[in-house]
């Protein structure tokens, strides 16, 4: 018998053939849910883009945490799955009140145009790569919203003769000051990123800069004149906020109580629960991509909830105490080993002493001792919490390291210093605690909701979404975990415009290979998202290793993607 498909009122959400109405003027046309905690609204045009997101600002729904306009669209953020659901009806019922806005700055950017992709859009076009740099030059571009990365501008041309798709795959690494063109835009990547823009020059204009007033060199309403050089004056890259900065990254000689660094291992970054509420500067939340072993760290050590720690990958860690110091380490479980180096001489036979301490526990390491950890016997990430917390400077609220942005401490590095705060919460440590099981290099089962791109998929690419085993391949990293598989077609041709995403999305390029992002991901993107995975499994999709795979199933009780058929063996499989 075939499963019956879930209503709006059996799954609690809204549907996911979207929910909409008549169309009227200056009203949402329908709302998407995107996963369990956000949902997206559908507008006619970026007039009323900006006139919901005023609106948003202005009065806050319920619950909401965040807001973050695109093209076409508003995505908003709620603080749990119940208030994303009682969003999606008020959405629907707002009035967009016609608003007026102030015509913005001037900004004039000088740009060498010998972008590798060109000659490229030049072909593309029709206009040849002389005609793009006319018409790139010769017209005033607006600022509509930002986005993808802080200091990311999407401008709007005053004719769309530029009008040219993404890349059919996506670079790993666009350097900074790259100028691009996607669809009818044009923007400057602020910093080396990914991307899947067509980059037709560079700049050396400072797009973000946090010791600014304003961050964004060109902020939504701003106007920018590209100018057309031969060679570029550059500018030294700004410190304040930025990951490079040692102030942030807590290596004060002056330090009397911490941590030495010896060793980093692969990675280590100092982390918090994040900065959210700054998706329109294109500041995505970023914080520990497994949040519960943050939490439960801090909560060993008699830490606050939200205490910066230290986030290793896959063991290789060595710190030293400096000063007597209490911590914990929770995540993946492995050997911890504390060694207390002996005051004799090497030559003499008196080795240094060497005990292991337990994972999810709070210890002593004294003054001069050192502790390693050793590799993960199952997960991949780990988390070491300080008592007092992880000294290092606020950005925007948070003290986490957003490796997409640069926002935040630097990584960490050997013969660093690296201070305790005072971030506790209570006068003793917590009992030690049980941990849950984590994921090996066999498969890991997360659940999915569709959407809100579902329906560019036909039944057989969503049927193979959930009945291969994706695996987790190298190129993986804290923006999100690119998977490898049989490819997924799209059943629809043309660009998606540009809208909002979140953490958990499985966003498909044109390749078919998807990418499932984590906590440093852009902010927006332009490449539709099949589904999204559940918020509470975000914790266990950070801790499946290099080399694990991943086999997705449709979350009970949020119902199936309308192009999957009902008799479909694979749903039945996959419930």
């Amino acid at each position: 018998m075939a499963p019956r498909r879930a209503t709006p009122e059996r799954r609690g959400l809204i549907p996911m053939e979207t929910v909409s109405k008549p169309t009227a003027a200056a009203r949402v046309l329908a709302v998407r849910p995107v996963g369990t905690t956000a949902v997206l609204a559908e507008l006619s045009g970026l007039h009323d883009v900006l006139a919901l997101q005023a609106l948003l600002l202005e009065e806050p729904l319920p619950g909401q945490v965040d807001v973050l306009a695109a093209a076409e669209t508003v995505m908003v953020k709620a603080d749990s799955p119940a208030a994303a659901r009682r969003m999606a009806a008020r959405l629907l019922e707002m009035d967009l009140t016609v608003r007026s806005h102030a015509e913005g700055k001037l900004v004039v950017i000088e740009t060498v145009y010998d972008g590798d992709d060109l000659a490229e859009a030049g072909r593309l076009t029709g206009l040849g790569a002389d005609g793009v740099i006319a018409a790139h030059t010769g017209q005033v571009w607006t600022v509509a919203f930002g986005g993808f990365a802080p200091g990311f501008s999407y401008m709007v041309g005053e004719n769309q003769v530029l009008e040219v798709p993404r890349r059919s795959s996506p670079r790993t690494a666009v350097p900074a000051g790259s100028v691009a063109l996607a669809g009818n835009y044009s923007a400057v990547y602020p910093r080396k990123s990914p991307g899947g823009w067509q980059l037709i020059g560079r700049t050396a204009a400072p797009m973000w800069d946090l010791s600014r007033e304003q961050p964004a060199l060109a902020a939504p309403g701003d106007r920018v004149q590209f100018r057309a050089v031969r060679e570029l004056v550059e500018v030294a890259e700004p410190q304040a906020g930025a990951a490079g900065s040692e102030a942030l990254a807590g290596t004060d000689p002056d330090v009397r109580s911490g941590l030495r660094i010896l060793s980093p291992g692969l990675q280590s970054l100092i982390q918090d629960l994040g900065r959210p509420g700054h998706a329109g500067l294109g500041v995505s939340s970023a914080g520990a991509l497994d949040r519960s072993s943050l939490r439960r760290a801090n909560r060993i050590v008699g830490n606050q909830p939200s205490a910066a720690v230290v986030e290793t990958v896959a063991g290789g860690l060595r710190v030293q105490a400096v000063g007597d110091q209490v911590l914990a380490v929770a995540g993946a479980p492995s050997a911890l080993t504390v060694v207390t180096p002996s005051d004799a001489p090497e030559d003499d036979d008196f080795p240094d002493d060497v005990r292991e301490v337990p994972i999810a526990t709070a210890f002593a390491l004294l003054d001069g001792e050192i502790l390693t950890l050793g590799a993960p016997e199952r997960g991949f990430r780990s988390y070491l919490a300080i008592r007092g917390g992880a000294m290092a400077d606020a950005v925007l609220g948070s003290r986490s390291t957003d490796t997409m942005s640069g926002i935040g401490p630097a990584p960490l590095a050997a013969g660093q210093l690296l201070a305790a705060g005072v971030a506790t919460s209570s006068n003793v440590v917590g009992n030690p605690e049980l941990q849950p099981d984590f994921p090996d290099t066999g498969v890991t089962v997360l659940d999915i909701v569709p959407g809100p791109r579902d329906d560019w998929f036909d039944a057989a690419a969503l049927g193979s979404l959930c009945t291969q085993e994706w695996a987790v391949t190298p190129r993986s990293n804290r923006v999100g975990m690119r998977l490898d598989g049989e490819p997924l077609r799209r059943n629809r041709d043309g660009e998606l415009p540009s809208e909002g995403t979140m953490a958990g999305a499985l966003q498909i390029p044109p390749e078919g290979q998807p990418v499932l992002f984590l906590a440093d991901h852009p902010i927006t993107g332009g490449y539709p998202v099949i589904a999204v995975v559940v918020d509470h499994q975000l914790d266990l999709a950070a801790q499946v290793p290099i080399g694990g795979s991943i086999r997705f199933r449709w979350a009970p009780g949020y119902g199936l993607p309308a192009n999957l058929p009902h008799s479909s063996p694979d749903v039945s499989e996959t419930k």
